[in-house]
Order: structure tokens, then sequence, then C-alpha cells
């Protein structure tokens, strides 16, 4: 039986980087680098080889002729596959046929890390795989030129959503994710054991953030949020990342407008400062106008009619109405005043009208962006709607005592991070825009 010799591994030693790959340029024409990253491709032509080395920032390409380099390099150079992690200290050459006009001519490499071959998916990207042979090897398929550029995309958009609640004078702040009872309510829950008793993963931070208004008034999370709903469907998660604000002394229009003003913000910040990415995924962004139009939910119902399809009033609307509605309204737009019964208890119902709430979503085409609204602050009101809809009073004791302190007008509303990056990267597939997406099937990797 035949047994294969380890390939011995170089250590890093003193190496340290001195340039990324798109530092690299003609400018450095005779200067002396130090390179780390992964082997992307190789082409051996014979008299020449061809090593395209990939970074964080890039690519750049190892040019090693064999009339020119020592027999270690050589040695070393001829060893590679792709994936293998790699150090080259070399001389940079102008190259007008080389990609960006530039290459490094090597001197020295090490080998920092091998790769079992065959990869199972083409880091490349050249030849193309299913997203669940995608989504299998994760961490491979996140080197593709596309993925590096939705997650550039998705840091920028958290960078800008971060600055732009900041300066409006918003606290960042974190809730607790294992909790002792429904957020929400309803049976979308995950279940823990938590020592001696059972406990939960949370639906969302909406109570403990309406607490902590009474405390700093403008609060907002990026956090985790936990749903155990049994769709399986191209925009849904089971674990996903809620961006939620909420405000003291506010109504839902006061919410409302910083919504707006934040996807505004956001959309002008990734089409300024990601054209790079936004051209390899070929999509382009648009700065939408201010304000965003509201259509009453019963105006939606009546235009839907208009469209053929039979909703009664008080009804929910199903996905291919909200298809329809994506076509007549191709921009952001608020639905408002919701029937009081299809929105969480609580959503505060409007004085003069209580069958209607003073309840948002925040749509883009078709998709549901952003839920809001108004609160109740009542705690009378806020009984009764959670018995209303079926919930047990005792089970929200903790935080029905907090109103027994002073619980200020308030209002606000949760955005789903993911679906903001699908908008911003024109990607179909919610789980493209997740590192390692949770969904009804999918727990590993």
């Amino acid at each position: 039986m035949k047994v294969e010799k380890r390939m011995k591994i170089d250590d890093l030693g003193c190496w340290r980087r001195t340039h990324y790959s798109a530092e690299i340029t003609p400018e450095l024409d005779g200067k002396e680098v130090i390179l780390l990253g992964w082997v992307r491709d190789i082409r051996d032509l014979g008299g020449i080889r061809f090593i395209i080395l990939q970074d964080r920032e890039g690519t750049v390409q190892i040019t090693v002729p064999r009339d020119e380099a020592d027999e270690q390099t050589l040695k070393k150079t001829g060893l590679l596959q792709r994936q293998y992690c790699i150090g080259v200290k070399g001389v940079v050459r102008a190259m007008a046929k080389a990609p960006r006009g530039v290459e490094v001519l090597p001197k020295k490499v090490k080998i920092l890390a091998v790769a079992k071959q065959p990869l199972p998916i083409d880091v490349t990207g050249r030849t193309p795989a299913d997203i669940d042979v995608r989504l299998d090897a994760r961490v491979l398929d996140l080197r593709r030129d596309e993925n590096q550029a939705i997650f550039r995309i998705r840091h920028k958009i958290l960078e800008a959503v971060r600055t732009f609640l900041s300066k409006k004078g918003f606290l960042e702040v974190h809730t607790p994710k294992i909790i002792a009872s429904a957020t929400e309510g309803g049976a979308a829950l995950f279940p823990i054991a938590y020592f001696e008793r059972e406990a939960f993963l949370a639906q969302s931070p909406q109570l403990y953030k309406e607490q902590l208004t009474m405390d700093f008034e403008k609060v907002y999370e990026i956090g985790p949020t936990f749903r155990a709903e049994k769709s399986h469907t191209r925009r849904h998660l089971t674990e996903f990342i809620s961006i939620d604000i909420e405000e003291a002394f506010a109504t839902a229009d006061d919410v409302m407008k910083v919504a707006e003003e934040l996807m505004h913000h956001v959309c002008r910040v990734v089409k300024e400062n990601c054209q790079k990415e936004l051209k390899v995924l070929k999509h382009t962004v648009e700065v939408p106008s201010l304000p965003f139009k509201r259509i009453t939910y019963d105006e939606i119902i009546e235009e839907l009619r208009g469209g053929g399809f039979k909703i009664e009033w008080g009804e929910d609307i199903p996905t291919a109405a909200y298809r329809h509605l994506g076509k007549v309204h191709p921009y952001f737009y608020f639905i408002t005043e919701w029937p009081t019964r299809l929105k969480p208890f609580y959503i505060k119902p409007k004085d003069d009208d209580p069958e209607r709430s003073e309840g948002f979503d925040l749509m883009w085409h078709w998709i549901e962006i952003a839920s809001g609204g108004t609160r109740v602050h009542d705690k009378k009101l806020l009984i009764r709607r959670l018995k209303e809809q079926g919930l047990h009073p005792e089970s929200f004791k903790y935080h029905l005592q907090t109103f027994d302190y002073g619980m200020p007008p308030h209002a606000g509303w949760a955005i789903g991070l993911e679906r903001l990056v699908m908008i911003h990267t024109g990607r179909k597939n919610i789980r493209e825009v997740v590192f390692y997406p949770r969904d009804r099937f999918r727990l590993t990797p």
C-alpha cells in the first residue's frame, strides 16, 4: 500500500505582509514585497507558470519564468494547488499584459497550509454549483468574487445604519436572547433546556427595548432573533439579524420618518462607496426620493380588488397579492393603518377607530422590509390586547410591572438586515446574504 509523504509546511517566521494584492500597482516597479494569501488559480504553460494569489483585497499575478526563477522557487511553486495558503517574497514588475498591468516575480515562496484535493467547489466560480452544494462548503464558497462583494456591501450597510442612528441620538443596546416567555406570543419559539427550567430563544428584543425607553428614551439594537416558523422560502430564515429602534415620546409617524431617512442614507452610502462590488454583482442601487408614499390598508385592499384579488377587509395579504403590489409600486412605500387584529398585542389601536391600528409595514416592491408602529403604553389596554390574542398576562408580568413606573408614549420598528442586503445586492435567495444560514432544514455548517 502506497503511503503519501506528508508535505513539509513552512513556518511564517518573521514574514509579515507589506502589501495587499490591490496595493500592488505598476508604480511599485522594482520594489520588494511580501504577500500572504491563498492560491486561487494556477496556469502552467511550460516555460512560464502563473499563480493567482488571493487575499482579502483581491488578486495579484505571481509569475514564475523557468529561465529566471531559481531551482528552489521552481520546486516550491510546482507543488502548489488551488487554495494552498502561501507567502510570497518577490519583486514587483510592471507588465502591460498582466492583470492590472503588474505582476510579482517570486524570490522565495512559503507553503503555510495545504488544501485537500479536489476541492468540493470551484473557488474561481467558473464551474457553477447548486446553492446547497455551495452552502455545504461555505467557507470556500465565501471566497468567490460575488460573495466577497455581497458581504462587503453588508458590512457597509451595517456601518451606515450605526452611523445614522447614533447621529440621530439613539443609544445602541443589547438585550437578552434567552428569555422566560414569548416576546410576541404565538408558537414560533425555540425551547431550550435552561438548567432545571425551560427557556426560549428570543423572537425579538421588542419588550426589552420598550422598557429601555424609560431609561434612555431612544435606543437601537442590531442582533440575532429566532423564529421557529416552518416557512421554507427564498426570503425566510429561522435565525436572522434584526435592526430595531424604539423611541420615547414618539408615534408611528415619527418613526416612519426615521425609517425612510435611514433607507435613503443607506442607499446613498452603498451607491457612493460600493461601486466595485456592485459592478461584480452586475447590480445598481438607486437612491430613493423622500418622503416615501404612505398607503392605508384600506386603499391597498381596494387596489387589490381592482387587480382581481378577492380579499376581505381584515384578512392578511397573500404573497401573490404582494407580488402584484410590487408591480404597481416598484419602490419603497408604507402600508399604514393595518387592522388591529392582524398586528401584535403591543401595537396601539387608533383612538378614534379601534379596529384599525397605528401599525405600519415598510415595503420595497413586494417584500416587507420593516414592521412597526405606535406602542400601547397604557397597562390596562395592554392587558386587554394580550387577552384578545389568547395570551396570558401572567406570562408577561415582569414586562407589565414596568408600566407601573411611568412608561412613556413610544413607537418603534424592526428591519430585517438580510432583506435589506438582498435589495442592495440583487440577490433572490436570502441564504446568499448570510454567512452561515439557518433554516428549517439546515443546521450545519
